[in-house]
Protein backbone atom coordinates (compact mmCIF):
# COMPACT_ATOMS: atom_id res chain seq x y z
CA UNK A 1 0.00 0.00 0.00
CA UNK A 2 2.83 2.40 0.85
CA UNK A 3 4.45 1.88 -2.56
CA UNK A 4 1.17 2.71 -4.28
CA UNK A 5 0.54 5.87 -2.30
CA UNK A 6 3.97 7.28 -3.11
CA UNK A 7 3.08 7.55 -6.81
CA UNK A 8 -0.31 9.20 -6.29
CA UNK A 9 -0.05 12.90 -7.22
CA UNK A 10 -0.62 15.25 -4.31
CA UNK A 11 -2.15 18.77 -4.47
CA UNK A 12 1.41 20.07 -4.19
CA UNK A 13 2.35 18.04 -7.27
CA UNK A 14 -0.48 19.60 -9.30
CA UNK A 15 0.70 23.05 -8.24
CA UNK A 16 4.21 22.16 -9.37
CA UNK A 17 2.89 20.94 -12.73
CA UNK A 18 0.97 24.20 -13.27
CA UNK A 19 4.07 26.25 -12.45
CA UNK A 20 6.16 24.16 -14.85
CA UNK A 21 3.53 24.53 -17.59
CA UNK A 22 3.49 28.30 -17.09
CA UNK A 23 7.28 28.45 -17.10
CA UNK A 24 7.52 26.33 -20.26
CA UNK A 25 5.02 28.54 -22.11
CA UNK A 26 6.83 31.75 -21.11
CA UNK A 27 10.20 30.19 -21.94
CA UNK A 28 9.16 29.05 -25.44
CA UNK A 29 7.28 32.26 -26.27
CA UNK A 30 10.35 34.22 -25.26
CA UNK A 31 12.59 32.16 -27.55
CA UNK A 32 10.16 32.55 -30.45
CA UNK A 33 9.85 36.30 -30.01
CA UNK A 34 12.68 38.28 -28.43
CA UNK A 35 15.50 35.71 -28.67
CA UNK A 36 14.95 34.75 -32.32
CA UNK A 37 14.18 38.34 -33.38
CA UNK A 38 17.48 39.69 -32.03
CA UNK A 39 19.41 36.46 -32.75
CA UNK A 40 20.83 36.46 -29.24
CA UNK A 41 22.03 33.47 -27.24
CA UNK A 42 20.73 32.57 -23.77
CA UNK A 43 22.99 30.84 -21.29
CA UNK A 44 23.34 27.11 -20.72
CA UNK A 45 22.26 24.32 -23.03
CA UNK A 46 19.57 26.53 -24.53
CA UNK A 47 22.25 28.85 -25.87
CA UNK A 48 24.34 25.90 -27.13
CA UNK A 49 21.27 24.47 -28.89
CA UNK A 50 20.58 27.75 -30.65
CA UNK A 51 24.26 28.12 -31.58
CA UNK A 52 24.35 24.66 -33.17
CA UNK A 53 20.97 25.18 -34.84
CA UNK A 54 21.94 28.53 -36.40
CA UNK A 55 25.42 27.29 -37.39
CA UNK A 56 23.98 24.23 -39.15
CA UNK A 57 21.50 26.41 -41.01
CA UNK A 58 24.13 29.00 -41.97
CA UNK A 59 26.94 26.69 -43.12
CA UNK A 60 25.14 23.52 -44.22
CA UNK A 61 21.64 24.80 -44.95
CA UNK A 62 20.28 22.18 -42.54
CA UNK A 63 17.40 22.98 -40.22
CA UNK A 64 17.73 20.98 -36.99
CA UNK A 65 14.70 21.11 -34.67
CA UNK A 66 15.38 22.79 -31.35
CA UNK A 67 13.70 19.85 -29.58
CA UNK A 68 16.22 17.35 -30.94
CA UNK A 69 19.22 19.41 -29.89
CA UNK A 70 17.96 20.40 -26.44
CA UNK A 71 16.78 16.92 -25.49
CA UNK A 72 20.02 15.35 -26.72
CA UNK A 73 22.18 17.71 -24.69
CA UNK A 74 20.10 17.07 -21.57
CA UNK A 75 20.17 13.26 -21.82
CA UNK A 76 23.29 12.68 -19.72
CA UNK A 77 22.52 15.34 -17.05
CA UNK A 78 19.01 13.89 -16.62
CA UNK A 79 20.44 10.44 -15.90
CA UNK A 80 22.94 11.87 -13.39
CA UNK A 81 20.19 13.86 -11.68
CA UNK A 82 17.87 10.83 -11.49
CA UNK A 83 20.57 8.67 -9.91
CA UNK A 84 22.21 11.14 -7.54
CA UNK A 85 20.01 14.22 -6.91
CA UNK A 86 16.34 13.18 -6.69
CA UNK A 87 13.93 11.11 -8.74
CA UNK A 88 10.84 13.30 -8.39
CA UNK A 89 12.91 16.43 -8.87
CA UNK A 90 14.33 14.97 -12.08
CA UNK A 91 10.92 13.91 -13.43
CA UNK A 92 9.49 17.40 -12.93
CA UNK A 93 12.61 18.89 -14.52
CA UNK A 94 12.27 16.50 -17.45
CA UNK A 95 8.67 17.67 -17.86
CA UNK A 96 9.92 21.26 -18.08
CA UNK A 97 12.60 20.31 -20.61
CA UNK A 98 10.19 18.36 -22.81
CA UNK A 99 7.41 20.96 -22.71
CA UNK A 100 9.68 23.93 -23.40
CA UNK A 101 11.42 22.07 -26.26
CA UNK A 102 8.23 20.93 -27.99
CA UNK A 103 6.48 24.28 -27.53
CA UNK A 104 9.49 26.13 -28.96
CA UNK A 105 9.17 24.16 -32.21
CA UNK A 106 5.36 24.11 -32.21
CA UNK A 107 4.56 27.76 -31.48
CA UNK A 108 4.96 30.34 -34.28
CA UNK A 109 7.70 32.94 -34.21
CA UNK A 110 6.35 36.35 -33.24
CA UNK A 111 8.36 39.44 -34.06
CA UNK A 112 7.32 42.11 -31.57
CA UNK A 113 10.27 44.41 -32.22
CA UNK A 114 13.50 44.53 -34.22
CA UNK A 115 15.37 46.55 -31.63
CA UNK A 116 18.10 44.23 -30.25
CA UNK A 117 18.42 46.21 -27.00
CA UNK A 118 14.70 45.92 -26.26
CA UNK A 119 14.82 42.22 -27.14
CA UNK A 120 17.80 41.69 -24.83
CA UNK A 121 16.25 43.48 -21.85
CA UNK A 122 12.68 42.19 -22.10
CA UNK A 123 13.81 38.77 -23.26
CA UNK A 124 16.02 38.52 -20.18
CA UNK A 125 13.13 39.58 -17.95
CA UNK A 126 10.84 36.90 -19.39
CA UNK A 127 13.59 34.30 -19.13
CA UNK A 128 14.06 35.15 -15.45
CA UNK A 129 10.32 34.80 -14.84
CA UNK A 130 10.22 31.43 -16.63
CA UNK A 131 13.17 30.06 -14.65
CA UNK A 132 11.64 31.37 -11.40
CA UNK A 133 8.39 29.47 -12.10
CA UNK A 134 10.45 26.34 -12.62
CA UNK A 135 12.50 26.79 -9.43
CA UNK A 136 9.37 27.48 -7.36
CA UNK A 137 8.09 24.14 -8.61
CA UNK A 138 11.26 22.61 -7.12
CA UNK A 139 12.53 21.66 -10.55
CA UNK A 140 15.05 23.01 -13.03
CA UNK A 141 14.93 24.13 -16.63
CA UNK A 142 17.62 21.57 -17.37
CA UNK A 143 21.08 21.70 -18.84
CA UNK A 144 23.84 23.21 -16.77
CA UNK A 145 21.53 23.58 -13.73
CA UNK A 146 21.65 19.80 -13.26
CA UNK A 147 25.45 19.86 -13.28
CA UNK A 148 25.68 22.82 -10.90
CA UNK A 149 23.20 21.35 -8.40
CA UNK A 150 24.88 17.93 -8.45
CA UNK A 151 28.39 19.23 -7.73
CA UNK A 152 27.18 21.89 -5.28
CA UNK A 153 24.98 19.62 -3.13
CA UNK A 154 26.62 16.22 -3.53
CA UNK A 155 30.29 17.05 -3.96
CA UNK A 156 30.56 20.38 -2.14
CA UNK A 157 32.08 22.02 -5.22
CA UNK A 158 30.90 25.44 -6.37
CA UNK A 159 30.27 24.98 -10.09
CA UNK A 160 28.60 28.30 -10.89
CA UNK A 161 31.87 29.97 -11.92
CA UNK A 162 32.57 27.06 -14.27
CA UNK A 163 29.06 27.39 -15.73
CA UNK A 164 29.68 31.09 -16.24
CA UNK A 165 32.96 30.25 -17.98
CA UNK A 166 31.14 27.85 -20.31
CA UNK A 167 28.58 30.54 -21.16
CA UNK A 168 31.42 32.94 -21.95
CA UNK A 169 32.92 30.36 -24.32
CA UNK A 170 29.57 29.97 -26.09
CA UNK A 171 29.31 33.74 -26.53
CA UNK A 172 32.88 33.96 -27.86
CA UNK A 173 32.13 31.30 -30.49
CA UNK A 174 28.85 33.04 -31.33
CA UNK A 175 30.72 36.34 -31.65
CA UNK A 176 33.20 34.89 -34.15
CA UNK A 177 30.47 33.28 -36.25
CA UNK A 178 27.55 35.68 -36.08
CA UNK A 179 29.12 39.00 -35.04
CA UNK A 180 30.18 40.50 -31.74
CA UNK A 181 27.05 42.63 -31.45
CA UNK A 182 25.01 39.42 -30.98
CA UNK A 183 27.37 38.24 -28.25
CA UNK A 184 27.30 41.58 -26.42
CA UNK A 185 23.51 41.80 -26.54
CA UNK A 186 23.43 38.25 -25.19
CA UNK A 187 25.35 39.45 -22.13
CA UNK A 188 22.64 42.08 -21.53
CA UNK A 189 20.03 39.33 -21.88
CA UNK A 190 21.75 37.13 -19.30
CA UNK A 191 22.30 40.06 -16.92
CA UNK A 192 18.60 41.03 -17.06
CA UNK A 193 17.59 37.43 -16.47
CA UNK A 194 19.89 37.11 -13.46
CA UNK A 195 18.59 40.31 -11.86
CA UNK A 196 14.96 39.18 -12.17
CA UNK A 197 15.84 35.75 -10.82
CA UNK A 198 17.59 37.24 -7.79
CA UNK A 199 14.54 39.39 -7.06
CA UNK A 200 11.89 36.70 -7.45
CA UNK A 201 13.68 33.62 -6.10
CA UNK A 202 15.67 33.98 -2.88
CA UNK A 203 16.06 30.38 -1.76
CA UNK A 204 19.83 30.41 -2.22
CA UNK A 205 20.28 33.78 -0.52
CA UNK A 206 21.24 33.58 3.16
CA UNK A 207 20.15 35.84 6.02
CA UNK A 208 21.81 36.21 9.44
CA UNK A 209 19.42 36.85 12.35
CA UNK A 210 20.52 38.25 15.72
CA UNK A 211 17.67 37.88 18.21
CA UNK A 212 17.77 39.45 21.67
CA UNK A 213 15.12 37.84 23.86
CA UNK A 214 14.15 36.77 27.36
CA UNK A 215 12.52 33.62 25.96
CA UNK A 216 15.46 31.82 24.30
CA UNK A 217 14.12 28.27 24.70
CA UNK A 218 10.76 29.07 23.14
CA UNK A 219 12.29 31.00 20.23
CA UNK A 220 14.89 28.33 19.55
CA UNK A 221 12.11 25.73 19.25
CA UNK A 222 10.37 27.96 16.69
CA UNK A 223 13.57 28.37 14.67
CA UNK A 224 14.06 24.62 14.65
CA UNK A 225 10.44 23.84 13.74
CA UNK A 226 10.06 26.46 11.01
CA UNK A 227 13.45 26.18 9.30
CA UNK A 228 15.19 23.09 10.73
CA UNK A 229 18.23 25.32 11.27
CA UNK A 230 20.21 25.45 14.49
CA UNK A 231 21.13 28.51 16.56
CA UNK A 232 23.90 29.63 18.91
CA UNK A 233 23.10 31.16 22.31
CA UNK A 234 25.01 34.04 23.92
CA UNK A 235 24.15 35.33 27.40
CA UNK A 236 24.65 39.00 28.23
CA UNK A 237 23.30 41.99 30.13
CA UNK A 238 20.89 44.59 28.77
CA UNK A 239 22.48 47.93 29.63
CA UNK A 240 19.25 49.97 29.79
CA UNK A 241 17.53 47.85 32.46
CA UNK A 242 20.63 46.01 33.70
CA UNK A 243 18.79 42.74 33.14
CA UNK A 244 20.00 39.44 31.74
CA UNK A 245 19.38 38.96 28.03
CA UNK A 246 20.02 36.11 25.62
CA UNK A 247 21.21 36.56 22.06
CA UNK A 248 20.28 33.83 19.56
CA UNK A 249 22.41 33.74 16.42
CA UNK A 250 21.17 31.83 13.39
CA UNK A 251 21.44 31.82 9.59
CA UNK A 252 18.43 30.97 7.42
CA UNK A 253 17.42 31.11 3.76
CA UNK A 254 15.99 34.43 2.65
CA UNK A 255 12.66 32.90 1.64
CA UNK A 256 12.22 31.62 5.22
CA UNK A 257 12.65 35.06 6.80
CA UNK A 258 9.06 36.29 6.60
CA UNK A 259 7.44 33.19 8.10
CA UNK A 260 10.10 32.85 10.79
CA UNK A 261 9.99 36.51 11.86
CA UNK A 262 6.21 36.40 12.17
CA UNK A 263 6.37 33.25 14.31
CA UNK A 264 9.10 34.71 16.55
CA UNK A 265 7.22 37.97 17.16
CA UNK A 266 4.00 36.11 17.93
CA UNK A 267 5.85 34.25 20.68
CA UNK A 268 7.85 37.17 22.03
CA UNK A 269 6.57 40.61 21.01
CA UNK A 270 9.44 42.23 22.93
CA UNK A 271 12.16 40.39 21.03
CA UNK A 272 14.71 42.59 19.24
CA UNK A 273 15.60 41.10 15.85
CA UNK A 274 18.45 42.34 13.67
CA UNK A 275 18.54 40.97 10.12
CA UNK A 276 21.81 41.03 8.15
CA UNK A 277 22.56 40.06 4.57
CA UNK A 278 24.96 37.10 4.51
CA UNK A 279 27.48 37.08 1.68
CA UNK A 280 29.06 33.67 2.14
CA UNK A 281 28.97 30.72 4.53
CA UNK A 282 31.73 28.25 5.39
CA UNK A 283 30.66 25.20 7.35
CA UNK A 284 27.56 23.10 7.77
CA UNK A 285 24.26 24.59 6.66
CA UNK A 286 21.05 22.60 6.39
CA UNK A 287 19.76 22.34 2.83
CA UNK A 288 16.58 20.48 2.02
CA UNK A 289 17.35 17.52 -0.23
CA UNK A 290 15.62 17.15 -3.58
CA UNK A 291 12.74 14.69 -3.66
Amino acid sequence: MSRFTTIIPTPSDFKRILLILLGAIIFSLNLNSFVYAAEIFPGGFSGISLLVQRSAEKFFDVKIPYTVLYLSLNAAPVVISFLFIGKKFTLFSLLMIALSSVLTDALPQIQLTNDPLLCSVFGGILNGIAVTCCLRADATSGGTDFIAIYFSEKRGVDMWNYIFGMNVCVLIVAGFIFGWDKALYSIIFQFSSTQVLNRLYRHYQKITMLIVTEKPDELYKIIKQVTNHDATRFVGTGCFRNSQKTLLYTVVSSDELGMLSKALKSCDAEAFINVLQTKEIFGRFFTKTKD
